[in-house]
């Protein structure tokens, strides 16, 4: 039988200790940001991440985008909630809004970035295994976003090496 997860509140949120159940309302909940990258949360203990699935919630507004197009071995899903943003999927540039799904199967090059006059709000869900390969490409419609790396590289060290580091952010929940 699982047993319910101890929850500690942080400078920025409320956020599970350990492994196990809970329920927390993504206004309570710990989130982290980037510059250029958008707003995240996910919805596991940082101390216990699982080994089967990653899901969260990530903000973007115009121009944002929460990596660098690519493709790996397992499968992901994006459900916008609210707001626009631009699917770049195998070179090929999408407009998404609320409710609109994009399923990549393992192996599909992507990325989301945000657009609109307003934040976009995405569901991000990615099955995961020990297994598993990223490879980040160079697309000439993703550089357009700056959301291309210049040379490819099968490193997340190496295509986010100039990145800021990411740093504990407060809830953008509800968006405004």
């Amino acid at each position: 039988m699982a047993r319910e997860a101890a929850i500690e509140d942080t400078e920025t949120g409320r956020l599970p200790a350990e492994d196990g159940w809970f329920i927390l309302n993504l206004g309570e909940i710990g989130w982290e940001t980037v510059p250029g990258g958008g707003t995240w949360c996910t919805f596991e203990a940082p101390a216990a991440p699982s080994p089967l699935l990653g899901i969260g919630v990530h903000i973007l507004e115009a121009g944002e985008t929460p990596g660098f197009y690519h493709a790996e071995s397992n499968q992901e899903g994006f459900l916008v909630l609210s707001g626009e943003c631009v699917a770049i999927v195998e070179g090929e540039e999408r407009r998404m809004g609320p409710w609109d799904y994009l399923h990549c199967p393992p192996g599909t090059a992507h990325i989301t970035i945000g657009a609109g006059d307003e934040p976009c709000a995405i569901l991000m869900v990615g099955t995961r295994s020990p297994d598993r390969t990223l490879h980040y490409l160079v697309e000439p419609s993703a550089a357009q976003y700056g959301a291309s790396v210049s040379v490819p590289t099968d490193s997340p060290r190496e295509a986010y090496s100039e990145r800021p580091p990411i740093t504990p952010a407060p809830s953008p929940w509800p968006l405004a």
